[in-house]
């Protein structure tokens, strides 16, 4: 059993900097973190990307879409314990190496150059096209929306074994490190495990810092 259900897109820069700060608390607590997937561009289905987004967006949850197919096809193969490992390295790659264009102008064809130059093996880099896999990413999708409502993006985390203790986010520009880590943790889960507490959000925000 997991300690943390930590719901993710790789494109999404927010999901990146907390799932950063999870990986933190994780190494610090000795926690037990399942990488799980929630897709953007499934949340989005019913949106017109012509006119309720600006530009580039359609290859940016595209991009998140096939990468998450992949990430399914990985844990099918070799076990949830890979998919950490996976995420780090294409969200290093997209956020911190400045790489996230580079991946994105090859969203359509599934990026097997690239895949395969991290490793990926080809009948999983082969997910990236594949519709099938979709199922997965609806199913869970469905899962982390269940646990917080709709309306809401990436990433969702649920602290325990107690889908109630779920919240989106939190959304945090930097990326907390150390004692720094460790007490925003603890404050984020009293606040997910206290019965009644719903929601707290501002909408000040800086630039996401993801390294």
């Amino acid at each position: 059993m997991a300690d943390v259900d930590f719901f993710f897109d790789p494109v999404c820069p927010w999901a990146w900097i907390t799932s950063r700060w999870v990986e933190e608390v994780a190494g610090e607590r000795g926690l037990a973190v399942d990488w799980r997937f929630i897709c953007l561009r499934l949340v989005n289905k019913d949106k017109d990307y012509g006119t309720d987004f600006p530009e580039g967006y359609v290859a940016g949850h595209g991009t998140g879409q096939k990468l998450l197919r992949v990430a399914a096809a990985i844990r099918e193969a070799e076990g949830g314990g890979s998919v950490g490992a996976f995420y780090t390295r294409v969200g290093t790659d997209i956020h911190v190496n400045a790489r996230g264009g580079d991946i994105m102008d090859r969203w359509e064809e599934g990026f097997p150059e690239y895949l395969a130059e991290i490793g990926v093996a080809g009948e999983q880099a082969g997910a990236a096209n594949d519709e099938r896999w979709d199922k997965v990413l609806e199913a869970e999708t469905a899962e982390a929306l269940s646990r917080v409502g709709d309306d809401v993006g990436t990433p969702i985390v649920t602290f325990g074994d107690d889908p109630r203790a779920s919240f989106f986010g939190p959304v945090i520009s930097r990326i907390p490190r150390g004692p720094e880590a460790v007490a925003l943790w603890d404050a984020v889960e009293l606040i997910a495990r206290t019965p009644g507490m719903i929601e707290l959000k501002r909408s000040l925000r800086e630039a996401p810092q993801t390294s």
